[in-house]
């Protein structure tokens, strides 16, 4: 889709010779059209809600909160967060924020904290197989091991499911356990025995902690957010694997990319490694053209282009994704 954004401004610039976008200003144009695009779907579904509270909205084919709810989801993922260290040597109840160093993205918003509440085993590898973990040590059988539960590498923060327990050795379906000199250290942790934690106001955490009614317990665990990191409550949850988090991510950044022909005239070429689409549906590529438009006028300073941007923005037809 983004290049035929691309083509599509550039044929509106070019009819009037009204000027020429550099591939690196579109890109980083690209970047903040489909931002602002990707915040109005907020916006956009709290309105319809509002809409269906009102009962001003349809039904079926005329429900307009599933689709935005369909593009919102597509956003929405789920990831083991990693223990904030201070201490090499020991785990606290601190867990950073997902983000691109620590999980692959970054987080726009979080939407639940999950505390997993029964460790099962924890223990280090002693051999090592493709989608396996393997500890003579152990009998995950006895140790009550089911399929479904959730193993963790703890030595490099990767997490995988059971999906079928012998004796001796786990068998997954991720290839997380890779070290060939083995002693990786794991934990492994019921899948089916979990609660989600409350997020409480700084201010309010101390008051919570003094009260014997409100103290946070594993059944009702809480977070506190601060800069980066999050605290979770009691301080007993710590250690990856403990903890994780729902989140909407960050929409990736487009770019478009190109070679460049004998004649300096750039050709699209979607093969190079740092290529990135828009991750918007398809039926938002005209609101994408029209806020390009708006920010191309104000770059190359023709006021008529970023008017008619604005303008084709306030008189679009109706359509699902749009703020309603």
């Amino acid at each position: 889709m983004i290049n035929s954004v691309r083509n599509t401004v550039q044929t509106i610039l070019n009819k009037n010779n009204y000027g020429y976008i550099s591939p690196s200003d579109f890109n980083l144009l690209a970047q903040n059209a489909q931002m602002e695009i990707f915040e109005e779907y907020f916006s956009s579904f709290n309105k319809t809600i509002n809409a269906e509270n009102m009962r001003s909205s349809g039904t079926e084919y005329a429900d307009i909160a599933k689709p935005i709810a369909e593009v919102l989801e597509s956003f929405l993922l789920s990831d083991f967060i990693v223990p904030r260290l201070t201490n090499p040597l020991y785990t606290t109840n601190n867990f950073y924020v997902p983000s691109l160093t620590t999980v692959g993205n970054n987080a726009y918003m979080i939407n639940k904290v999950i505390v997993f509440t029964n460790k099962i085993v924890n223990g280090t590898t002693t051999a090592t197989n493709p989608f396996w973990l393997a500890d003579a040590t152990k009998n995950f059988i006895a140790l009550g091991v089911k399929v479904g539960d959730v193993a963790f590498n703890t030595s490099t923060n990767k997490s995988a499911t059971i999906v079928e327990v012998f004796t001796t050795q786990l068998i997954l379906d991720a290839d997380i356990f890779k070290n060939v000199s083995f002693g990786e250290k794991y934990s492994v942790y019921s899948g089916t025995k979990y609660s989600e934690a409350e997020k409480v106001n700084n201010s309010k955490i101390l008051l919570l902690q003094n009260s014997l009614l409100t103290n946070p317990s594993l059944t009702y665990p809480a977070y506190t957010n601060i800069s980066d990191y999050m605290t979770l409550y009691p301080t007993t949850i710590n250690g990856y694997g403990a903890v994780r988090c729902d989140y909407f991510r960050y929409p990736k950044v487009p770019k478009w990319t190109y070679t460049t022909i004998a004649g300096g005239e750039p050709i699209f070429d979607q093969s190079q490694p740092d290529y990135q689409d828009f991750e918007l549906p398809t039926e938002d590529e005209y609101k994408l053209v029209t806020k390009m438009l708006e920010y191309c006028g104000i770059v190359i300073r023709e006021i008529e282009v970023s008017q008619f941007g604005t303008a084709q923005q306030q008189h679009e037809q109706p359509t699902f994704s749009m703020q309603q």
